[in-house]
């Protein structure tokens, strides 16, 4: 059992970081201000090779596993955690389903753009009356001949005002329930699909959150991922995948915090020394490396088993709880070690615990994730290694 990273991860998390320190660091503040959604920086991570770098290199990817996507996700969340969620949203959700589930044809068709950042993605599937009970979406999607028309309204949806290429979760069968959701791919400037108003938010203000709205969307039965009535079954698998990138999201976020919160510890002075000196701060700090340590090998572990192609929800599920919340209580420490100035824009602490919060809530809650994981050891039992 061997926790080191390899070269090849070392490398990643090495080349994301020069890159974050240059291209985004500097201007995380002004971003959060205006809300600004910095298109440009993505498409130069996808020119770098980071928005496919688990995808499989015939389509323009990496090649390289679980763990070194959800690397990418953390190195980037460290610096800003709006482009951090930008990509894990772009990789794991849209382009992750479409590698997944979709056709051959669908994969080469979309994929290469995806991969390269010359598309972004964005995964439908939260409605303005189903979050957590996803199976209550009212959004349908009606066959008519060689078509399906897509009608009703999706919220929350990451990259859903700026993205190209939508993957949209619809009832094709009521009947059925669950077994009557599909999924279809839709592209943007398709007649009648279109953006509700402008979701503000309070954090991760960088990152483009959308409702979408679809009046008639006409699309091509092709565009069909899978068989009909398989889209809630995907929908499991994408989001299980997509909780090991929530967790580094979240790793991310709190080793920023926890990396302000030791500089600034060493440099403010306090009852005439550092109050690094003090043994209240230091607890807080070894509490905290504690905990985003502890985060770190329940995503490694998460990570490790999905890539071995054993089942992995219950792990994903623990990596996202506890890294979550790992991430809310880390920042909300951070803050507390910098007293007034904490609470102030002019140190970023302030800003990692407003987009902290996020973690907590999507792609399954917290208390999803007790659920998830409750179930799991009542069905299987517990034995730990």
């Amino acid at each position: 059992m061997n926790f080191e990273l390899d070269e090849e991860h070392r490398q990643i998390r090495e080349t994301v970081a020069n890159f974050a320190e240059g291209e985004i660091k500097p201007h995380s503040a002004q971003w959060d201000r205006t809300e600004h959604f910095p298109r440009e920086v993505i498409e130069k991570i996808g020119e770098l090779g980071f928005l496919g770098v688990s995808f499989p290199e015939r389509f323009g990817g990496g090649g390289a596993d679980s763990l070194a996507q959800a690397l990418v996700v953390e190195t980037l969340s460290r610096y800003d955690a709006s482009v951090g969620l930008t990509c894990a949203a772009h990789m794991s959700l849209s382009s992750g389903h479409i590698a997944n589930f979709a056709s051959d044809q669908h994969r080469e068709r979309y994929l290469p753009a995806m991969i390269a950042g010359r598309k972004l993605g964005a995964w439908c599937l939260t409605e303005p009356g189903s979050g957590s009970d996803a199976a209550a979406m009212r959004t349908r999607a009606v066959r008519e001949g060689d078509r399906y028309a897509i009608s009703g309204s999706k919220m929350f949806i990451t990259n859903g005002s700026v993205a190209d290429v939508y993957v949209v979760m619809a009832v094709t069968d009521g009947a059925k329930g669950k077994g009557g959701i599909s999924a279809f791919i839709v592209e943007r400037g398709t007649p009648g699909l279109s953006n509700g108003r402008k979701i503000e938010k309070l954090g991760l203000r960088a990152s483009d959150t959308a409702e979408v709205r679809f009046d008639n969307v006409a699309v091509p039965a092709g565009n069909l991922i899978g068989k009909a009535g398989e889209g809630y079954a995907q929908t499991l698998k994408i989001l299980e995948g997509g909780r090991i990138g929530i967790a580094g999201f979240a790793i991310g976020i709190a080793r920023g915090a926890f990396e302000d919160a030791v500089a600034y510890a060493r440099e403010r002075k306090q009852f005439g020394r550092a109050i690094a000196d003090l043994q209240a701060i230091q607890w807080m700090l070894a509490d905290m490396a504690t905990r985003i340590e502890a985060s770190w090998m329940l995503l490694y572990r998460a990570a490790s088993t999905k890539d071995q192609g054993k089942p992995f929800g219950r792990q994903a599920a623990m990596a996202k709880l506890y890294a979550s919340e790992t991430a809310m209580w880390t920042t909300i420490k951070a803050v507390q070690i910098h007293g007034g100035y904490g609470y102030v824009t002019d140190f970023p602490v302030e800003r990692y615990m407003r987009d902290a919060k996020l973690a907590e809530i999507g792609e399954g809650t917290s208390e999803v994730q007790r659920m998830i994981i409750a179930k799991s050891l009542l069905k299987e039992g517990y034995l730990a290694g």
